[in-house]
C-alpha cells in the first residue's frame, strides 16, 4: 500500500495556495487595467501598420476603431479565464486518455502493463476535479460572464445585425448554447462515471477473482473505449477548435487527442518511476519502462505527423479563414509554434530512438516532463491565439498563466496520490498478473 508521502503533499499544497495567490494577483491586476492603457496596447499592436485579424472574431461587424477597442479590451479580459480554461482542458483530457490507456491495455489482454493499472486509475480519479472546472467555465460563458467562445453571441446569427457573421449562421445548428451544455455535461458526466465504474469493478475483481466479474470488467472497457472515442473528437471541436469557429480541420481531434495522450504516457511513466525508487512498486523495472517509452515515442511521432499533415494542407491551400488561425499564431505566438516542435519533436526524436535509452530511469523521466510541459503548450497555442489574441505580453498574462499551472499542478499531484494511497498497488485478482511480473522484453 502506497503512503502519501508528507513532503510530497505539503508540496502539492503549496503548489495550490502559491497559484491562486499569483491568478488571484493577476486577476485583479487585470481588471484594474482601463480603457486607455488597452488602446495603448492596441497601438502598439498594429505600430508596425500590421492591420490584418489574428482571429475570425476580428472579421465581422464594424471595422471602426471604436469596434477594435471594444474587440481588444474583451481579448484583454479574456486572460484570466482562458488561463483556466487551457489548464483544465488539458488536465481533463490527459485523464481521459490515462483511462483510454488503460482501457486498451484490458481489452487487448495485455500482460506487461499489469502492474501499473493502478497507478493509471489513479491519474483517471482527476477527470471529475478538471471536469467539475469546465462545467464552471461552461456556465460563465453561456451567462456571458466570460468570452472565450464568441459564437455565443446572439447577434453574430441574427441576420438584422450589423455583426452578423453569415459562417456561424450555417453553424449554428451545432454552435448553439443549449446543446453545448448538454455536450459538456455528457463529456464530462459519462467519463466521470466511467472512471468510477473501472475502478469499482477493477477492485471488485480483486476481492472475488471471479471469472464472470473479470468479463463484465472487460465488457465496461470497451464501453470506455467507445465512449472515448466520440467524446473525445466532440470535446475538441467544442472546447477548443470552436474557440476560432470559422476554422475547421478534420485533422485537429486526433492532433488534440493524440497531444494530451502522449502527455497522459508521460505522466503514467514518471508516477512509475517514483514509485519505484521509493520503494512501493518494487516490481517495476526496466522492461516495463521500456514498454512504456516505445508507446510515449510512438504517441510522439504521431502527434508530430498530425501536427504537420494539418500545417501543411491548410497552409498550402491558402484559403483566408483557414491560413488566418496560423497568422495570428505566427505573428504573436511564434515562440510557442516553434518551441512545441522542439519539445514534442526534436528532442524525443535525437534522445529516444535508442532501444536502450528506453530503460534508464533518469533519461525517460525527464523526457516524460519535457514531453509533458510541450503538450501543455500544445494546449497553450490552441487556446491563447484565438482568446486573448496578441495581448499576452504583459505581467497580467504571465501571472495567471503561471498561476493557474501551479494550480492545476498542486490539485494534480494531491488528488492523484491521495487515491494511490487508498488503492491497492498490485491487482492481484487479475489473471493477467504473473505475466506482468515475469514480463521481459526479448529484445
Amino acid at each position: 500500500m502506497y503512503s502519501f508521502s508528507p513532503k510530497l503533499r505539503l508540496y502539492s499544497i503549496v503548489f495550490v495556495v502559491l497559484g491562486l495567490v499569483l491568478f488571484g494577483a493577476g486577476y485583479f491586476m487585470n481588471h484594474g487595467v482601463d480603457d486607455t492603457q488597452i488602446g495603448h496596447m492596441m497601438e502598439q499592436v498594429h505600430a508596425g501598420g500590421n492591420n490584418a485579424p489574428s482571429n475570425s472574431a476580428e472579421m465581422v461587424g464594424p471595422q471602426d476603431e471604436a469596434a477594435h477597442l471594444e474587440h481588444a479590451k474583451m481579448q484583454f479580459k479574456n486572460q484570466p479565464l482562458a488561463a483556466i480554461h487551457t489548464v483544465a482542458v488539458f488536465l481533463f483530457a490527459l485523464s481521459c486518455c490515462a483511462l483510454f490507456f488503460y482501457a486498451i491495455q484490458n481489452a487487448s489482454h495485455a500482460g506487461w502493463s499489469i502492474i501499473i493499472l493502478r497507478v493509471m486509475e489513479a491519474v483517471a480519479s482527476f477527470i471529475p476535479f478538471a471536469g467539475a472546472v469546465i462545467i464552471i467555465i461552461m456556465v460563465l460563458n453561456v451567462t456571458h460572464l466570460g468570452h472565450i467562445f464568441h459564437w455565443m453571441d446572439g447577434t453574430l446569427t441574427d441576420p438584422k445585425s450589423e455583426h452578423f457573421d453569415p459562417i456561424l449562421y450555417e453553424k449554428k445548428t451545432f454552435l448553439n448554447i443549449p446543446f453545448y451544455i448538454v455536450r459538456t455535461l455528457i463529456y464530462v458526466l459519462g467519463a466521470s462515471f466511467f472512471a468510477w465504474k473501472l475502478k469499482s469493478i477493477s477492485k471488485k475483481v480483486d476481492e472475488t477473482k471471479s471469472r464472470s466479474v473479470y468479463a463484465k470488467y472487460y465488457s465496461w472497457n470497451v464501453g470506455y473505449i467507445a465512449f472515448f472515442g466520440f467524446a473525445s473528437a466532440a470535446w475538441a471541436w467544442d472546447w477548443l477548435m470552436s474557440i476560432d469557429p470559422h476554422w475547421y480541420s478534420t485533422m485537429y481531434i486526433w492532433y488534440a487527442m493524440v497531444s494530451t495522450l502522449a502527455a497522459s504516457i508521460a505522466t503514467i511513466m514518471v508516477i512509475s518511476v517514483y514509485l519505484k525508487k521509493t520503494g512501493f512498486l518494487p516490481q517495476f523495472n526496466d522492461n516495463h519502462l521500456h514498454d512504456l517509452g516505445v508507446f510515449l515515442f510512438a504517441s510522439t511521432m504521431l502527434w508530430t505527423y498530425t501536427w504537420f499533415a494539418q500545417f501543411m494542407l491548410y497552409w498550402y491551400a491558402n484559403i483566408p479563414e483557414e491560413v488566418n488561425y496560423f497568422y495570428g499564431r505566427f505573428e504573436y505566438y511564434s515562440w510557442a509554434f516553434w518551441l512545441i516542435l522542439v519539445l514534442n519533436f526534436a528532442i524525443p526524436l535525437s534522445v529516444m530512438v535508442s532501444s536502450s535509452i528506453k530503460r534508464n530511469y533518469k533519461v525517460m523521466t525527464t523526457m516524460a516532463i519535457i514531453i509533458i510541459a510541450g503538450h501543455w503548450l500544445v494546449y497553450y497555442n490552441m487556446v491563447m491565439p484565438g482568446s486573448v489574441g496578441p495581448y499576452w505580453e504583459n505581467i497580467t498574462g504571465l501571472l495567471t498563466n503561471l498561476g493557474a499551472v501551479l494550480f492545476g499542478l498542486g490539485s494534480f499531484i494531491f488528488v492523484v496520490m491521495t487515491t494511490l494511497s487508498r488503492l491497492k498497488l498490485i491487482p492481484e485478482g487479475n489473471p493477467y498478473l504473473h505475466e506482468s511480473k515475469i514480463y521481459e522484453y526479448p529484445f
